[in-house]
């Protein structure tokens, strides 16, 4: 009977067991397992699947049933069912030697993860590591990878002179993408420049911080507290760099910190003070900085009370999460108790947060680096989509296409502000919001963000490089650096969404990113620039034929120069009953379709049959809890 896999995949899966079985399997079957492992590890993936698992877990009775339904190679399934009956009454080497972690032997022994730790390391139980051999024998491999294991002798000795360990993204997933992996590897180009030997701690095979050229050393690790210390007391680096990698290693900087790493760059405590929302708020206040009302609550009371007092529209979300995952736009009490219902965790530690929802605003990000003393900022960048897009979701144009001169030397005097007030070192983006002639602060991040790789390939200044110099010690002033608005050309960046693969996926975007990478277009105007970024996506635009036109009331009159401009091109225009009419009575020729349940050919119909070459469809969010109820919600994403 195998009734333990559910606590397994919740709580115990040990990874070392798996690294060990990789080493003697053949290549395809170590990418494969590789993956399993990495899925199955992945905390968020668990917590986000967690009923869909007990629901497997309960029908199923045999090592074979999971096999059947998960493809899992029964080797494997053997040894996790061996590892679910591991009794804790034993010697502690033991429980490490099987690959048990200290947070593991800490939840089922309930005690405190820091005693576990002491008690092993004041027993010197203690991680060898060996060697993954790149070339399988055939010559001598220069960059092996490394693994760590519970066994009696090291294979490897601590690597000699100046170094640094940079700790990188870990498994690629949404909103913690192959951005970061650039990051990584363009601080390891920027510390070799200074004569450091560079360390790699990751575990995804899928980039190019893990490729065997690169550095000095890979540890082949989870980016986790207890796995990066380990290899740091083993190295005794002479800095490590948390902020490249994305919120995977911002998450265990103070834990890093606090256990005596030497973290170089933005302190972890300055960090945790741009993400803490009551912390920064202080900041912001004591600048004189403005941002959109917020309040947190721990209870289904408190949050609803928050929202009251804020007044709706509100964006609400948990804390710590990644990718904008479970955000939503909120416009009433009854779809906010829906919402927690549906999406939160409103258990103690666990607060939603409630901020103001600015409707009708443009979002703007901005990439800059700080030396603790000085700022540059590498760019200033204008979202297409208005704010309450994820960022990773948005189109951005740079420079902006839309925006008085006076509100750019602003955004540029707020950064510069908070960049020295948090003593960044090295990079920070911060996004901002712009409504009414009013500019709001929306988020600060003190580290490499996702467009750092767009913003240095536009203006050809290496951000990410620059960052890792800035965090040993360099100084902005050694760098002669220009402006980011004197480049002559237009770049823009466009999301790649997997709609096409996922049919069954609202093809609407939200707070919550879906995004699962991003292309970029650079020309002399707007108009090529950004055909080319979609070109770029895989989205072909027509040339000709049939556009179809839907908008809500509020956009019925910013759609009309858009469907005359349309129509100047020599596109047809259908549309639905009240779009139609306000077109015509603008002069713009237009003929009626149904909507779905009006009558027969409706739209879907005309574009099942290939008769609709481009659409154009807004729709009202706070309808229904999910804007999956709009006009489009039964045609196939490809439309």
């Amino acid at each position: 009977m195998f009734s333990g896999l559910n606590s397994f995949i919740k709580y115990i899966l040990p990874k070392r067991l798996f690294y060990r079985a990789l080493i003697i399997v053949a290549a395809p079957t170590i990418i494969l397992q590789i993956i399993i492992t990495i899925v199955f590890y992945d905390s968020i993936w668990i917590k986000a699947n967690k009923n869909i698992t007990r629901s497997l877990v309960a029908q199923l009775k045999t090592i074979e049933e999971v096999y059947e339904t998960t493809k899992i190679d029964m080797w494997f399934l053997h040894q996790i069912k061996m590892l679910c009956s591991q009794k804790y009454d034993v010697p502690l080497l033991e429980l490490k030697e099987n690959g048990f972690s200290d947070f593991q032997i800490a939840r089922s022994t309930q005690i405190s993860v820091d005693k576990v730790r002491s008690m092993r390391i004041k027993k010197k139980i203690l991680p060898s590591y060996k060697l993954v051999d790149t070339c399988s024998a055939e010559f001598k491999a220069k960059t092996p990878y490394c693994y760590s294991t519970y066994d009696h002798e090291n294979e490897i000795k601590p690597i000699e002179g100046k170094k640094v360990i940079i700790l990188g993204g870990g498994p690629n997933r949404i909103g913690q993408g192959i951005e970061f992996d650039y990051c990584c590897v363009q601080a390891v180009f920027g510390l070799r420049e200074l004569g450091y030997k560079t360390i790699m701690v990751n575990c995804n095979p899928e980039t190019v911080s893990t490729d065997f050229d690169l550095v000095d050393r890979l540890y082949f690790e989870p980016v986790t507290f207890e796995d990066v210390m380990s290899i740091i007391d083993f190295e005794n680096p002479d800095g490590v760099l948390v902020q490249f990698g994305g919120q995977t290693p911002l998450k265990i900087s103070n834990q890093l910190s606090n256990a005596g790493a030497p973290i170089k760059g933005t302190s972890p405590i300055n960090i945790d003070v741009a993400e803490d929302r009551e912390k920064f708020g202080k900041i912001l206040n004591k600048l004189n900085i403005s941002c959109p009302t917020y309040g947190t609550g721990k209870s289904l009371e408190e949050v609803v009370s928050v929202a009251d007092r804020i007044g709706y529209p509100v964006l609400a979300r948990p804390s710590y999460v990644l990718g904008g995952r479970a955000m939503e736009i909120v416009y009433s009490q009854d779809q906010l108790i829906d919402y927690i219902s549906r999406s939160a965790d409103v258990t103690s530690g666990h607060p939603i947060l409630i901020d103001q929802f600015l409707e009708n605003a443009f979002e703007f990000d901005v990439d800059a680096l700080c030396d603790g003393e000085e700022v540059h900022i590498g760019a200033i960048m204008q979202h297409i989509e208005e704010a309450g897009i994820h960022s990773g979701d948005s189109a951005c144009v740079l420079p902006p296409y839309q925006i008085k001169s006076e509100t750019i030397i602003e955004i540029e005097k707020i950064t510069a502000l908070l960049a020295i007030e948090l003593n960044v070192v090295g990079l920070i983006n911060i996004q901002f919001a712009y409504k009414d002639d009013n500019l709001f602060v929306l988020e600060v991040n003190p580290r490499a963000s996702r467009t750092v790789p767009f913003v240095s390939k536009s203006t050809n200044v290496p951000l990410a490089r620059i960052a890792s110099q800035l965090a040993v010690g360099k100084k902005l002033k050694e760098y002669d650096l220009t402006r980011w608005d004197t480049i002559s050309h237009i770049a823009i960046k466009e999301a790649v969404l997997p709609f096409n693969k996922f049919p069954a996926e609202s093809i609407f975007l939200s707070p919550e990113m879906k995004s699962t990478g991003e292309v970029m277009g650079i020309s002399d105007t707007f108009g090529l620039s950004f055909y080319k970024a979609t070109l770029s996506a895989g989205i072909e635009l027509p040339g000709e034929g049939e556009i179809f036109i839907s908008v809500i009331d509020e956009d019925k009159f910013k759609i009309i120069s858009i469907a005359r401009g349309f129509k100047e091109l020599g596109f047809k225009i259908i549309a639905t009953e009240g779009t139609s009419k306000e077109l015509k009575k603008n002069g713009i020729p237009t003929n009626t379709v149904y909507k779905v349940g009006e009558g027969r050919p409706n739209i879907v119909d005309r574009i099942k049959n290939n008769k609709i070459n481009l659409v154009v469809n807004t729709c009202l969010l706070y309808t229904s809890p999910s804007p999956r109820d709009g006009l489009l919600s039964r045609m196939p994403s490809s439309a």
